[in-house]
């Protein structure tokens, strides 16, 4: 993905501000996010390792990131 946001970062040329650069790559993340068909690989074991380390911070989405 880095080298995706590189790629579109780099032949805009200059921004205007930071908020604009920010703007710009949120915009492409989402439409890349849109078009992300790929599992990640131990989704589940990732999320539950963060869910013992974060709890509660988490507890209100667990049953949507573990596909729940």
């Amino acid at each position: 993905m880095y080298r995706q946001i590189r790629k579109v970062t780099k032949t805009k040329g200059a921004f205007t501000s930071d908020q604009a650069l920010l703007k710009h790559v949120y915009l492409f993340v989402r439409d890349l996010s849109k078009k992300w068909t790929m599992s990640i690989h131990d989704w589940g074991l990732t999320m539950s390792q963060l869910y013992i380390k974060f709890g509660e911070r988490l507890q209100a989405d667990r049953e949507f990131f573990l596909g729940g």
